[in-house]
């Protein structure tokens, strides 16, 4: 079904545009939203996606800071689903950055394959005060190195674009990152990337660090909303 705040587009030449569509609330995550952007990842798992925003001003804020203590914590432990998907399916995800990206938004954009950034991108990988949450630890070691995503994680400091490149946080900063974007996954979509290649990189600490900083999140979750824990299948 469509989502509302979710714009999806079939190139013919054989990959998909998604496209965050929340202007009003920055793209901010609620559970429908993060329901629909991981389904979306889901079908077709071999087709090239580019995952973007229809607004260049953001690219995602995170979890909505308007809803329930109860659904925020719905929505962290949706992120580390889509986050499994991106990092899992065959087909490769390029995110798009043109603007900010906060917490869960910063995790999906570092979660893709590939970054492509516009000079005004930034990152930041932080979560909501005094909610004790491990936001991106699990994958910044693998893109940065441990020193530099220490430093990252535990300050929740802004990343702007171009120390975002040195770090390798992004792979390129252009004018048209949406061109630029479009034309590697059209590309890809016409050669293929090989077989395994996606599963040969994931296999091992990337998946075990995932779903550690996933259990410790529910924990610290549970704390704020004075539930038990749970575990979904495979986590």
């Amino acid at each position: 079904m469509p989502h509302p705040h979710l714009m999806v587009e079939n190139s013919p030449a054989g990959y998909r545009w998604l496209r965050l569509s929340r202007p009003e609330r920055r793209n901010a995550l609620d559970l429908s939203l993060m329901r629909a952007v991981t389904d979306s990842l889901a079908l077709e798992p071999e087709v090239p996606v580019v995952l973007g925003s229809a607004d260049p001003r953001v690219f995602c804020a995170g979890a909505d800071l308007t809803i329930s203590e109860a659904e925020r914590a719905g929505v962290s432990d949706l992120i580390y689903d889509c986050c499994e998907t991106i990092i899992t399916r065959p087909g490769p995800v390029i995110a798009v950055l043109t603007g900010a990206a906060v917490g869960g938004g910063a995790q999906l954009a570092a979660a893709s394959d590939l970054r492509i950034a516009g000079p005004a991108a930034r990152l930041r990988f932080i979560g909501p005060p005094g909610r004790d949450l491990a936001v991106g630890a699990w994958l910044l070691p693998e893109l940065v190195g441990r020193g530099p995503a220490l430093e990252l994680v535990l300050t929740g400091r802004w990343v702007e674009a171009a120390e975002a490149l040195a770090f390798g946080l992004v792979n390129r900063v252009c004018d048209d990152p949406d061109g630029v974007a479009a034309q590697i996954a059209a590309d890809l979509a016409r050669r293929g990337t090989g077989a395994g290649v996606k599963t040969v990189m994931a296999a091992g600490s990337l998946l075990d660090r995932l779903r550690a900083e996933r259990s410790a999140n529910r924990s610290a979750w549970a704390r704020v909303t004075g539930t038990t824990p749970t575990a979904s299948p495979g986590s």
